[in-house]
């Protein structure tokens, strides 16, 4: 695997499969763990007894190799597994761009969606293949897987952006995601 490109980059071709959420060329790879995700679930006791108890996968990011850098437009692929913590859905971690940005999420394969906050206002957009979610500046985002198989996104955004998850942790989502009698459901946060 290739590390990310360095500048001045050159026009170029990247190859996206889907079936195995791969680029290439390809830049970091990021696998985050249940562990990785402290705080992000509502029952922290369910949690650590998952992570004690084998700390799944619950999801990964594989980046192109456009850098994370002003001017430039990185792309990634993001695979959430399918799972629960007591019934809160599985979910990427979270998080919000301290330069301030819009981003779009492009659905690959699975079912899932974005929960959005911005502080004050939630929302929620259902993803699913050939559907694009666009993210406004100043709004927190997590994805969410809501399918009994990988839920799979292309994500393209400003390089420039930046990932906050502190934010997420201090101020929440606004909503949470479960499944509930093998239902799709979503609460307020703090209830």
């Amino acid at each position: 695997m290739s590390d990310y490109a360095k500048p001045p980059i050159s026009p170029g071709l990247i190859s996206l499969d889907v079936s195995t959420g791969s680029l290439l060329p390809s830049g970091p790879t990021l696998t985050r763990r249940l562990s990785d995700l402290q705080g992000c679930f509502k029952n922290m006791e369910a949690w650590q007894q998952e992570v004690n108890n084998g700390n799944p996968i619950v999801y990964q990011v594989v980046s192109s190799v456009v850098p994370e850098i002003p001017r430039e437009l990185p792309q990634s692929v993001t695979t959430i597994f399918p799972g629960s913590c007591d019934g809160e859905l599985y979910m990427t971690k979270g998080h919000q761009h301290p330069d301030p940005q819009g981003e779009i999420y492009y659905g690959l394969a699975g079912t899932g969606g974005i929960i959005m906050f911005d502080g004050k206002q939630t929302s929620w957009i259902d993803i699913t293949p050939g559907k694009i979610g666009y993210i406004p500046p100043g709004w927190a985002h997590r994805s969410i897987n809501t399918g009994t198989s990988e839920y799979k996104f292309l994500a393209v955004y400003p390089g420039s952006a930046g990932h906050d998850y502190q934010w997420v942790l201090k101020n929440g989502m606004g909503l949470r995601a479960f499944t509930k009698n093998n239902k799709f459901e979503l609460e307020e946060f703090n209830s």
